[in-house]
This record gives C-alpha cells, structure tokens and sequence, in this order.
C-alpha cells in the first residue's frame, strides 16, 4: 500500500513537474517580442560597441548588454535577451554587417631617391600597409631605368581585400653619388645636457637618458653629478635567429643606477611578428629584470619599419602585439608603455595610455597623450663619450 502511494505521489510530482515545464515552454514561446534596431546596421572593421548601441526600443528592459569587438569582416551574428513587459525573459538575434573602409598606407614622399645601378623593389622597401589586410596589393606603376640617370614619374598604388585603394604619385630619382676627394672634420654639434635641464626642468618634470651598449662603458658617478634624474637602459632584443640577447652593458647599467639611486625604467627592441611572439618577449624580460628594483616603465620597442612588408601584419595586429606585451608587463606589477616617434604614433599606432614619444625637436606639437619625450639623440652630457638620447619625464601624467 505504502509503494502505491509513493509512486502515486512520485506520479503526481512528474506530471505537475512536465506540466510547469510545458506551461513555461509555450508562455515563452508564445511571448511577445518587439524589438526596433537602428536603420543601419553596419559597424566598422576594429570598433568596439554594445548590443544597446543597435537597438532604439523594445517592449521591455533589463536587457543583457554587453561590450563587443568587431575584429572580422562580414556578417556577425549578435544575440541578446530582455524582459517583455509581461515579465518574460526572452530572446532576440539580428546580424550587422562589418566592413573595412580604411584605405591601405603608403609610406612614401612626393620623391624617392636611389643611386644609380641599385635594383628596387618598391613593394618590399616602401611601406606598404593596411589597418585589416596583412598583405594587401602593392604595385607601382610607370616606367624608370636605374642604370640612367633622370626623373621618372611613378605611381605607386595599394588596394586592399575590401577594395579600398590608395593612390600616391612620386618622381623616382635616380643619381649618381658624388664622389669625396678628402675627409672633411665632423664637427661636434651636440647639446649639453644642461641645457636642456636648463629648459626643460621643473617641477613637473624631470631630466633623464635612456643608455645601451652603445653608449660604451657610462660612468654613473659622473651622471648622478650631472643631475641625471634616471634612466631607460635597454634590457635586450632578438637576433635574426630569433634568440633573445642580453644588452652588454645591462647588467653593469643596472647595477651602477641603483648603486647611485638613479630610478630606472627598461625597454626592449622587438621583432615580434605576432601576438604570441610580443607575449614571449614580455615573459622573457620579466626574467632578466626581476632581480632589480624597476620603477619606471617596461617599454615596447617596435620599430621594423624599413622592413614591415617583410612581416606581412595588418596594423590591427601590430597594435595586438604591443598590447599583449603591456598587459604581461602590467599583469607582474610593472607599467607598461608604448615607445614610438611622432608620425608612426599618429599614422599607424592606437592611442595607448602610457607612451614613451620620440620627437627630436625644441618643442613638440604631438597631440596625444604622453609620459615621456625623447627630444634629442644627440646630447652630450659628462660620463657618456659619445651622442646620447635625452627625454623629458612628465610624472604627474596618468
């Protein structure tokens, strides 16, 4: 008796049970969903918007909102749920169409000059970039003859996969180099670094290098007299093999800064052909500097522009490849930073929070935002023998 029961029961619960599931199925089912989008529903290549972005109005709230990075063309399916007035969770799909209007980048002037007899090829060593493609089509035409000596008006044009092109005319020089009967004296035209403390100091700023092996054996006594505030010494690179190399003096830099409390910031000179690489190259460098106090930042150095059609990366990716190095440099607690010079931060490069700018002139007029400036690489300054880099450190700068 009692078995009959509990499987009555049991019987009872299921029923009830397949009952609210089906009730909750058809009320779901049956729901009234009115969803108005935005006319056009077309979002560009690279751009990061939010599902309430596309929807003017609905017949409900609490919808499910989220961030989305559109990073490949064509057609993507977007999904989102809200609740109907009749306080039903329901569901909505739509697609956008994403597209690439960006034209390709030519790096190239109204003339390019080559010497006489030198073979070209203008698709490897001109620039040729696009912010999608990694390899979009290069070609110059017109006719020249670099064994004879003249003008020669060429058009070098890049299209992409998206079918936008660019268009740049130049005059091909081809000359003969003239020859040197005699060495005439270099003359020393470098700057003293007290001048630029002298015009640059204040107490917003500091003064300060940035040192490698090229810079010879430096002697750190005499840069802390000087009023040397700190240094950026480069920590290292990659040979052609792709094995990673201590700088000669990095060590010795290091040890000698913080023997002198000189604060100390790193960089590395990258080849990272992908996001992957630029990731490695991180973690290596956090190995070699971890034995040291870093306080300044950890810097991405990507500067293989006369070879970048050789790399065959879009500039979505290059700005990938630094990002990925700063988020691995920031994720151990160090800052992480950007350096590059004035044109290539405005042309090719994301805006980044933190960046170290290259411009070598009195007074820049870049107008993104920055923490450092390299005005000069050809400054002077007692303890170093020959040209160094000097740049302006703005802490206050977030």
């Amino acid at each position: 008796m009692k078995k009959k029961v509990f499987l009555i029961i049991v019987g009872c619960v299921v029923s009830f049970g397949i009952f609210v599931f089906l009730y909750q199925y058809i009320r779901v089912k049956t729901a009234k969903v009115e969803v108005t989008l935005v006319e056009h529903l077309i979002v560009e290549f690279g751009e990061k918007k939010k599902i309430s972005d596309f929807v003017l109005k609905m017949n409900g709230d609490h919808m499910e909102d989220q961030e989305i990075l559109f990073d490949k063309v064509g057609k993507k399916k977007l999904s989102f749920s809200y609740k109907n007035d009749d306080h039903i969770r329901v569901n909505y799909q739509f697609e956008v169409e994403v597209v690439d209007t960006v034209k390709p980048l030519i790096w190239l002037g109204n003339r390019y000059r080559v010497k006489k007899d030198r073979e070209i090829d203008f698709t490897k060593e001109i620039l040729c970039g696009d912010n999608y493609d990694k390899r979009p089509k290069c070609e110059v035409e017109g006719t020249y003859d670099v064994h004879t000596v003249g003008d020669y008006p060429l058009v070098f044009k890049a299209t992409d996969s998206s079918g936008n092109e660019s268009i740049q005319p130049f005059i091909l020089t081809v000359y003969e180099p003239v020859q040197v009967e005699e060495e005439v004296p270099v003359e020393d035209t470098r700057v003293d670094f007290l001048e630029y403390v002298k015009n640059y100091k204040s107490e917003n700023t500091q003064i300060g290098l940035d040192l490698s092996s090229h810079q010879g054996e430096v002697d750190f006594g005499k840069l802390k007299e000087a009023g040397v505030e700190f240094v950026i010494l480069r920590v290292g690179s990659k040979s052609a093999k792709g094995k990673y190399f201590l700088d000669q003096k990095f060590k010795r830099n290091m040890e000698e800064a913080q023997k002198y409390d000189i604060p100390v910031g790193v960089y590395f000179y990258s080849y990272a052909e992908n996001v992957m690489s630029a990731k490695k190259e991180a973690e290596w460098v956090l190995k070699q500097i971890q034995p040291y106090e870093v306080m300044l930042p950890v810097v991405f150095d990507w500067e293989e522009w006369n070879y970048f059609n050789y790399y065959h990366v879009s500039f979505y990716e290059l700005n990938r490849m630094a990002e990925s190095f700063i988020k691995v440099v920031e994720d151990a607690s160090y800052q992480g930073m950007l350096y590059s010079s004035k044109s290539y931060l405005e042309s090719i490069w994301e805006p980044f929070d933190q960046v170290w700018l290259a411009h070598y002139t009195s007074k820049t007029n870049y107008s993104g935002k920055y923490q450092f400036w390299q005005l000069t690489s050809n400054g002077k300054v007692d303890g170093v023998e020959g040209p160094v880099d000097i740049n302006v450190y703005y802490p206050n700068v977030k």
